[in-house]
């Protein structure tokens, strides 16, 4: 009985999601020469095979995890066999994790139904964090509203949530979470992280003091078509899902198209690429409503931004390894912010400028705001360091939220306490 009901689910999960990824395995590659990181560049460059790399080859210090589809497992093994470059395989069958997530959400939301609870445990639809999100709104009316900054380029409404005591532009954060589709630990942990802030704030003395003289504006899905389609069509699916004139593929890396050292490094003009910087900065209409909402209300002191996976609190720069002038504070936050998240349950942190800690990456998000004047700008990368990548369990959304929540706890109050 037990084997036909996990048979019903993942029949169920068969159909969450069109795009298959049978026996397609991750690899973690650990290059040892700068040759090695040479010949992984190439593959990167290469669409044949269309291999999608979860990190990249910058490093001899950084392993690379690519995801291997089924068909191009042999003649990749063989390559990097043929050239001395060590291997080993992260996940043998990516599509059995991503049948036993689809299954638990399934099983999850049939239980969230009958109890007509909401699960902060479990990975949800837009349409179920949406309606979420005006339940938190009328249950928290004087200190949470929704604002809608502009729609996606499918026409999807995008909300950011506004936690406010009052007042008009006063001193404010800026925090979104999912700008790449997949990540779905950023935007399940988002979700936590707004209901703890509301909920703390007749409890907690410092989320008080916080709210009482700064606002805090949180975006729990950045990419709505993207993450619709991570959901009904490819699980993997990381970019927007605008048209490219000229070219069948769709999408946009929306993390490479704010202008801040557009079109360098880390970037590809290949709009067939995960990277794909777009046509032009901020072609993206989910990045211009952002900047277009910042700019307009010319009073944030903090802009953070929520990714997975690695394990990671960096800060500008991504597309120059040069250091930012507050680059001494900058690290001295971040590695306090971290000793609190690891207070917790020990989970370990690097900490770090993106160019220096992980690959040179230009077009993001807290370069812009840095270079728009907000010293405060920071990106986490979420749990975990290559178990799961993507695809980390629903049961680690509440312990990666309750540990990153302190983190974000302390760069918020060190933002309200070091006005500038």
């Amino acid at each position: 009985m037990m084997r036909t009901c996990l048979s019903l689910l993942l029949l169920l999960a068969a159909g969450h999601c069109n795009k298959l990824f049978i026996g397609d395995q991750v690899l973690r590659i650990s290059p040892e020469s700068e040759e090695h990181i040479e010949l992984l560049q190439a593959l990167e460059n290469e669409q044949y095979w269309e291999l999608d790399f979860w990190t990249h080859p910058v490093s001899t210090e950084l392993t690379v995890d690519i995801h291997v589809p089924y068909v191009a497992l042999t003649p990749m093994k063989e390559y990097l066999t043929e050239n001395n470059i060590p291997f080993s395989v992260m996940i043998n069958n990516l599509q059995e994790l991503v049948d036993e997530e689809a299954a638990e959400m399934t099983m999850s939301n049939e239980m969230e139904r009958s109890s007509k609870a909401f699960d902060f445990g479990t990975y949800h639809t837009l349409e179920s964090i949406y309606s979420w999100i005006d339940t938190l709104v009328a249950d928290y009316p004087t200190l949470v509203s929704k604002e809608q900054i502009g729609s996606s380029y499918e026409g999807r409404p995008m909300y950011a949530l506004k936690f406010s005591t009052g007042g008009e532009k006063r001193p404010a954060i800026w925090i979104d979470a999912g700008i790449h589709s997949r990540e779905w630990v950023s935007q399940a942990s988002a979700v936590w992280m707004a209901n703890q802030m509301a909920s703390d704030y007749g409890s907690d003395s410092t989320v008080k003091k916080l709210l009482d003289t700064m606002d805090v504006y949180l975006m729990i899905v950045t990419n709505p078509d993207g993450y619709v389609h991570s959901h009904t069509s490819d699980r993997m699916w990381r970019k927007t899902r605008s048209k490219n004139p000229g070219s069948m593929c769709r999408g946009v890396d929306p993390n490479r198209n704010w202008d801040a050292g557009f079109g360098g490094p880390g970037a590809s003009q290949n709009p067939c690429s995960d990277a794909y910087h777009g046509p032009h900065a901020h072609s993206e209409i989910e990045v211009k409503n952002i900047v277009d909402l910042v700019k307009s209300h010319g009073n944030f002191k903090a802009f953070i931004s929520i990714h997975a996976y690695s394990q990671l609190l960096m800060y500008p720069y991504g597309y120059t390894c040069k250091h930012v002038s507050h680059q001494p504070e900058l690290d001295t936050v971040g590695r306090d912010a971290v000793n609190a998240l690891s207070s917790l349950y020990g989970t370990r942190y690097k900490v770090g400028s993106i160019c220096n800690i992980i690959y040179p990456a230009s077009g993001g998000s807290i370069d812009w705001s840095y270079n728009l004047g907000i010293k405060y700008s920071f990106a986490f990368e979420l749990r975990d360091t290559g178990r799961y990548g993507f695809i980390l369990p629903a049961n680690q959304i509440i312990p990666t939220a309750s540990e990153t929540w302190l983190a974000m706890k302390h760069l918020m109050v060190y933002t309200n306490e070091h006005p500038y």
